[in-house]
């Protein structure tokens, strides 16, 4: 139970749901992708990525000089349903989707870090290829 209460209050701020929706999305970005697609400073995302990640919803790796952020692996079948419906919720939403058509531009105009300089082979993922 205190596993799901803690998903719970991790996603109940909007900034925080705007930045996992985009993590989901993309499957992994750095913060400058998360600063530029949601105009997020710098510090709010930070904080609100080590919030998700404490709630593990977000997990983190290093590359070079960039900390790159992604939907962690949940630990339960509780967390994979909860967060399942999440996922398809935020689908139909007019702010997650646009958010989520604001990263695939950034990405197709090479603003987009991760796709633009730390994986520059890789394609931008079939569910940002939107418009």
């Amino acid at each position: 139970m205190k596993n799901l209460a803690l998903v719970f209050k991790a996603l109940a701020d909007e900034s925080r749901l705007r930045i996992y929706n985009i993590l989901l999305t993309s499957g992994e970005l750095c913060v400058c992708d998360v600063e530029q697609t949601l105009q997020f400073t710098q510090t709010k995302v930070s904080r609100h990525l080590a919030y998700l990640k404490r709630a593990g919803l977000v997990k983190d790796r290093k590359q070079g000089l960039w900390m790159l952020y992604s939907g962690a692996d949940l630990k339960n079948d509780e967390q994979r349903h909860l967060l399942q419906a999440i996922a398809e919720g935020l689908k139909a939403d007019p702010v997650a989707q646009r958010d989520a058509k604001l990263l695939a531009r950034n990405i197709k105009r090479g603003y987009c870090t991760t796709f633009a300089v730390l994986k520059p082979n890789h394609r931008v993922p079939a569910i940002l290829e939107m418009d």
